[in-house]
């Protein structure tokens, strides 16, 4: 009963005191109120898009129209006015990549696709690294050079290397470019993947929106299982443990404990895996709605027994990326055995600085490129037994490592990461103590809890829980995710939060 009350209250409040100045509103993009998936008027909106979405699924050009204006105005609500710089950056690799593909001569073809990396990468320069180079310029040199007053896009980090393997592929000739301007638009714009990935290839993608839609019953009941379950990963377990705990510690690690520091710690691995495997399946499931295929961005990467396999396993759109456009054209594992080692130590430190302007970045890439480096090197001379017992040690080893390098990624200077570390090291068995800051933060713990065993969920017991809900009625599927977007609002502390790879 007490919920239903809180619902009648929401409603009134945001609903049923709608006036002229509320209608604007929900159509201005507000910097401090983005369009978010795990916010309620994003529901809003994507219900009566996907009703005349559904009744227009026979008239091809009509609906790619549609979908195109709907994922622009929903780049315009999350960003602002750069949805005319998304704009640009389709109509110069649409243009290019068309004369790198009806081009003979190999000189022009290359100077096309010279001309696309330099536009498209000086974007993403001047957006995201402006301020770092000068930074670290008057700190070299002295200088008093002052900062831009630069906002970075929302998702231009996944924009532009999603049109920068279009136009690669092209040049490759592993592609033929799309039939018009609005198809291509489409693949770069689409809504559900275009802020934060998973990083779509156009083979894989452009195929699909040719193809007559087709939603079957069992993938419009996967879609809503992986959004259903995305929004708690997001909004229950990730926004929950972080500002109730893992925020506040890596804010002033010297006032908690060593347990603390130790528990934010991981606080902070589950969250980051939280979140962002939680947007990759809220994106999965919108885009299974629509009739489309996305791959899979995420595969229980902490169940991973090497660094190696946590890069299959973690982004996998991003590391599959970096791999196929920069580690194969820095030369792979095809000039010597000095050089592979070079190509994979350098690919991960160009991963780490994609993640952001700051040195801490570049630290993280540069320790996930040495352990890549060293299991390459040692691999060749040591094989060890596989046996379960061989397989935990790997396991905790790797989750410990990967551990260790979230600190540099996650804390706000070195200073900090270098403090949460430090402390850690002087943690002692103390049960009373421990026992005092569980009960403490026992609902924190809970969910941190639920996100492990969550990761550790076998795939047949996950194929299970999906085919139970598979079973239920259409109404209380509805009513289940209305339930859950109940829960995100009643438990916000600050309306939606923005998902953590929105900064990339």
């Amino acid at each position: 009963m007490k919920a239903l009350f809180s619902i009648q209250n929401w409603f009134l409040e945001n609903v049923g005191n709608i006036d002229l100045e509320t209608i604007k509103n929900w159509f201005l993009f507000n910097p401090k109120q983005p369009l978010l998936f795990n916010s309620a008027i994003f529901l809003g909106f994507f219900l009566v898009f996907y009703i005349i979405y559904i009744l227009s699924r026979k008239t091809h050009y009509f609906r790619i129209t549609y979908v195109v204006l709907f994922s622009l105005f929903f780049y315009y609500k999350s960003s602002g006015i750069y949805f005319g710089l998304l704009i640009f950056s389709s109509v110069v690799d649409y243009v290019l990549s068309r004369l790198i593909y009806e081009e003979a001569k190999q000189g022009y073809r290359k100077f096309y696709m010279i001309l696309s990396l330099l536009i498209n990468l000086g974007m993403l320069a001047y957006f995201k690294y402006t301020n770092f180079f000068i930074d670290n310029y008057n700190s070299l040199f002295d200088g008093t050079m002052k900062f831009e007053d630069i906002i970075l896009p929302v998702g231009i980090s996944f924009y532009t290397f999603q049109t920068l393997s279009y136009t690669i592929d092209v040049y490759r000739r592993e592609l033929e470019p799309t039939k018009s301007f609005m198809d291509f638009l489409f693949f770069v714009s689409f809504f559900p993947q275009l802020v934060a990935g998973p990083i779509v290839r156009a083979s894989d993608f452009i195929p699909q929106i040719y193809e007559k839609l087709k939603l079957t019953k069992e993938d419009f009941n996967r879609a809503l299982f992986l959004i259903i379950g995305g929004l708690i990963k997001k909004a229950v377990i990730s926004d929950y443990i972080s500002s109730n705990f893992v925020d506040r510690v890596f804010d002033a690690p010297n006032s908690y404990t060593a347990f603390e520091n130790l528990m934010a710690s991981y606080g902070y691995a589950i969250q980051i895996y939280c979140d962002f495997s939680g947007y990759s399946d809220i994106a999965i499931g919108l885009a299974l709605l629509m009739g489309f295929w996305l791959p899979d961005n995420f595969r229980t990467p902490y169940q991973s027994g090497s660094i190696t396999e946590f890069w299959r396993r973690w982004h996998i759109s991003l590391s599959s990326w970096l791999r196929d456009y920069l580690y194969i054209t820095l030369g792979g594992n095809r000039k010597g055995k000095i050089r592979t080692y070079f190509n994979l130590f350098m690919t991960m430190l160009l991963g780490g600085l994609w993640h952001g302007a700051s040195w801490k970045f570049v630290v993280w890439g540069v320790l996930h490129g040495l352990a890549l480096v060293v299991e390459k090197f040692f691999g060749q001379f040591i094989k060890l037994p596989k046996n379960i017992f061989v397989r935990t040690i790997q396991v905790v080893l790797t989750f410990h490592f990967v551990v260790f390098c979230w600190l540099f990624f996650r804390a706000k200077d070195f200073a900090t990461a270098f403090q949460i570390a430090d402390n850690i090291t002087k943690l002692t068995f103390d049960l009373n103590q421990w026992q005092t800051i569980i009960l403490g933060y026992k609902n924190v713990f809970l969910l941190i809890a639920i996100g492990v065993v969550w990761h550790f969920v076998p795939v047949k017991t996950l194929a299970g829980m999906q085919k139970t809900f598979s079973t239920l009625p259409l109404v209380a599927k509805a009513v289940l995710l209305g339930l859950i977007y109940w829960v995100v609002y009643a438990t916000a502390s600050a309306g939606a939060q923005p998902f953590i790879y929105f900064q990339f």
